[in-house]
């Protein structure tokens, strides 16, 4: 019989995954694989390491389960790996980006480790930043730094509308960076607030700022914004949530490439990287696009062939309130 190695977060999701872990078990082994189980701990690189240790043990199957923290330290665990095992994902976290994007359940762990017993699978790119690995985003500017200001009590209550609580409330102190940034087939120099890569289409709750995202053709989808005044982001955000039209706009550069440099043109700026919602470093940075790199259990029939999902009526609902919130704001608002 095969080997899986169930990685858990007990404290993710008021420690639902604790409290339903024999289901989450017999749901494994139902797929067909002995399985065993490990708690994370506080301790630094806890899932990463037990990620490494039961790949070169020669487990077949290491199902994640917990927040995307969780997931992008068990891919950072195999990554590297020469041989790998395939991976499953169980999300008990806040936004559940990767969850969104291989259609797995998330309001019902049981549910979630039972589509391993479907037996369907994708090759999933994963991105690579310097020794890094990510499985969603890359990103860089001002405006990707409130994820960081997002208190993780908040992220627990609120979700989704914490990053737009934070998000309203930073808008107004956005500043361009001059970056310099090279991707495959052309080169961007100037004034941005953001530049972001992404992997799959859900990032934050969002599932229409990347519309066209593939998740195993070996691509990032390269968005750089090239304003940063207050308004002309609020108008952006309002095209994203309006069926992802903001990749047709001018102030807007949508590209694909396999990888992407990326640097402040003034060496003494400082440009900090976010990595799957976390801090990853300074720039300047390389990002490499690793093609079907490690292979996923996921509802690959409920997966569009174009993989595109589409925003959830509660999410779309809020996102227009935000956008009619932070238009309220007048010039002398601004100002402050």
């Amino acid at each position: 019989m095969k080997k899986a190695r169930l990685i858990y977060n007990p404290t993710s999701g008021k420690e639902i995954l604790k409290n339903n872990l024999a289901d989450i078990l017999i749901a494994i082994e139902g797929a067909g694989f002995e399985t065993s189980a490990f708690a994370t701990t506080p301790a630094p690189d806890s899932a990463k390491n037990e990620a490494r240790r039961a790949a070169l043990a020669g487990f077949d199957l290491i199902v994640a389960a917990g927040g995307d923290g969780t997931i992008n330290e068990v891919v950072n665990g195999i990554a590297p790996l020469a041989k790998r095992p395939k991976m499953a994902i169980i999300p008990a976290g806040t936004t559940n980006d990767y969850a969104r994007a291989l259609k797995i359940p998330r309001s019902n762990v049981k549910a979630a480790a039972q589509v391993i017993q479907k037996q369907q699978t994708v090759k999933m790119d994963i991105g690579k930043a310097q020794e890094t690995y990510f499985i969603n985003i890359a990103a860089g500017g001002y405006l990707t730094e409130l994820t960081y200001d997002v208190p993780s009590e908040l992220k627990s209550i609120f979700g989704y509308l914490a990053y737009l609580a934070k998000g309203a409330e930073m808008l107004p102190r956005v500043k361009p960076i001059k970056m310099r940034l090279k991707y495959e087939g052309g080169e961007f120099e100037g004034n941005a607030s953001m530049f972001f890569l992404g992997l799959t289409n859900s990032v934050g709750g969002f599932e229409s700022i990347v519309p066209d995202a593939k998740l195993d053709d070996g691509k990032f989808s390269l968005i750089v914004v090239k304003t940063a005044n207050l308004f002309e982001i609020v108008h952006l955000i309002s095209l994203v949530l309006n069926g992802g039209k903001h990749v047709n706009d001018p102030r807007v550069l949508y590209v694909k490439t396999n990888f992407l440099e990326a640097a402040p043109v003034d060496p003494k700026k400082k440009m900090m990287i976010n990595l799957d919602g976390e801090y990853g470093g300074d720039a300047p940075m390389r990002f490499e696009n690793l093609h079907q790199h490690i292979e996923f259990f996921a509802n690959t029939d409920e997966i569009s062939d174009d993989a595109i999902l589409g925003i959830e009526l509660e999410e779309k609902e809020a996102g227009i309130e935000f956008v009619k919130e932070v238009e309220r704001l007048n010039d002398e608002d601004e100002e402050e």
